[in-house]
């Protein structure tokens, strides 16, 4: 076994120098076979038609050429792998290889993960992100008892914040971006003076919006605290702190100024994204950095792309340094006969050629850390942002711990943005359905 482990971080080393992976055929042995026989079985978190698909369906194309191991993948969306990996993980189902949302992979699926800690050792000093391999350890550390070791391969980075209009801010004369919620109040104004929506948001993303701006002002284990009832890292926080009823009255504030998309209410994703932000009818949405490749096909020709982290507010407790970076991960079965095989594939798809082409085709942030130099341009005021993050948010920044509590934070955070509901009736509405 440490043998063909040697031999695959020889061939790691080979891929990220010449781009064309390990050459001859696999043989057999403790690591080299599955019930379908060579057959290597990966399940994928892509839809067939998406680009990330294309990109993996090409990489393991030119992998299978250069070590004659057939890769049996299955594309199966992001439904299908949430509700039918499991139940095909107990049934013993044979799957080498999966991937999805660093935390679910972790922490629902965290059971089923190989240890990769010493495969992974030498494709972590040459290729991996520091930030991204520290979440991927503390992801798993966070529902397994404070163990951090490593489970899972990280790619496919990505930052929640605000992607904003630069053409619209030149219009309106915004000559700063905005650091704090005072500077956004002003940009905001001028934008809505100019006759342009400030802001937008899709339902899918109003509980990351309100997750954010609340742990802006009480953190993130302040946030999880206030939606779960218990204390998180010894903080408690509940609804009827002042610093909640600050949030909300500053979250309030906006719509009655008309901030607010008229139609925020309403968004189903990707409305606000699509509609209204990308055809330059709004100048700032909350989002991650998948924006660019999802709004690709209705991008005004005139905009150009900005991003700024969730700026910090008054007496908060987190500023623009904290925020939510994740990323997807490939994970390989415990019980996997074909580990080896398995990480193999996972440096062609994740180092360098298909992570360039990865950028290109998907307009996202590059995995490999020698291709630092091929964010795309789109995403070129994200790296900033993305570089000054030193405190790691969850999903949400915690806010959806709570599967009950979540979809009644949503609704009353829509009627909130719309003004259908004041600060003090969104504390009220929370604080009842939270039982407190």
């Amino acid at each position: 076994m440490k043998k063909k482990i040697v031999s695959v971080l020889l061939c790691v080393a080979m891929v990220a120098t010449m781009a064309v992976g390990c050459g001859g055929k696999k043989t057999d042995g403790d690591g080299g076979s599955s019930k379908d026989g060579d057959k290597l079985v990966y399940w994928a978190m892509w839809s067939e038609d998406e680009p990330q698909a294309k990109v993996i369906k090409d990489a393991i194309a030119k992998y299978t050429e250069d070590t004659g191991v057939k890769v049996d993948v299955q594309f199966k969306g992001r439904n299908g792998q949430r509700e039918g990996l499991q139940p095909a993980l107990d049934a013993k189902q044979n799957i080498d290889l999966f991937d999805e949302d660093v935390n679910r992979v972790n922490g629902t699926w965290g059971k089923y993960l190989m240890d990769l800690e010493d495969m992974a050792k030498d494709y972590e000093a040459e290729h991996g992100n520091e930030t991204l391999f520290k979440i991927a350890r503390n992801a798993y550390g966070q529902t397994h008892d404070g163990d951090d070791t490593l489970h899972t391969i990280p790619y496919q980075p990505s930052i929640f914040g605000f992607f904003y209009n630069k053409t619209l801010f030149d219009k309106a004369g915004i000559e700063a971006v905005p650091t704090t919620w005072e500077e956004l109040d002003a940009a905001c104004a001028k934008l809505k003076e100019a006759g342009i929506t400030p802001i937008t948001a899709d339902d899918a993303y109003m509980t990351s919006f309100i997750g954010m701006h609340l742990a802006r002002y009480i953190g993130q284990d302040g946030v999880k605290s206030l939606v779960t009832g218990e204390a998180s890292n010894d903080v408690t926080v509940t609804w009827d702190d002042p610093k909640v009823l600050a949030a909300a009255e500053s979250f309030a504030d906006f719509a009655e100024k008309g901030y607010f998309s008229k139609n925020i209410a309403t968004n189903k994703y990707p409305a606000g994204q699509n509609q209204e932000f990308a055809p330059g009818e709004a100048a700032i949405v909350i989002c991650g950095s998948w924006l660019p490749n999802e709004a690709k096909e209705s991008v005004a020709d005139d905009l150009e792309w900005g991003y700024f982290n969730y700026p910090s507010v008054p007496d908060g407790t987190d500023d623009s340094t904290a925020n939510n970076i994740a990323n997807q991960v490939f994970a390989i079965n415990k019980d996997s006969k074909m580990a080896d095989e398995a990480f193999e594939l996972i440096t062609y798809i994740t180092t360098g050629e298909f992570d360039k082409k990865m950028t290109e085709e998907a307009l996202c942030i590059p995995t490999d850390k020698a291709n630092s130099d091929a964010w795309p341009t789109e995403l070129a005021g994200v790296k900033e942002g993305f570089d000054a993050t030193t405190t790691y948010y969850d999903w949400a920044a915690g806010v959806e711990s709570n599967n009950d509590l979540t979809p009644v934070l949503q609704q009353n955070t829509l009627d909130l943005a719309a003004g259908k509901i004041d600060a003090a009736g969104f504390i009220k509405a929370m604080t009842k359905a939270a039982g407190q």
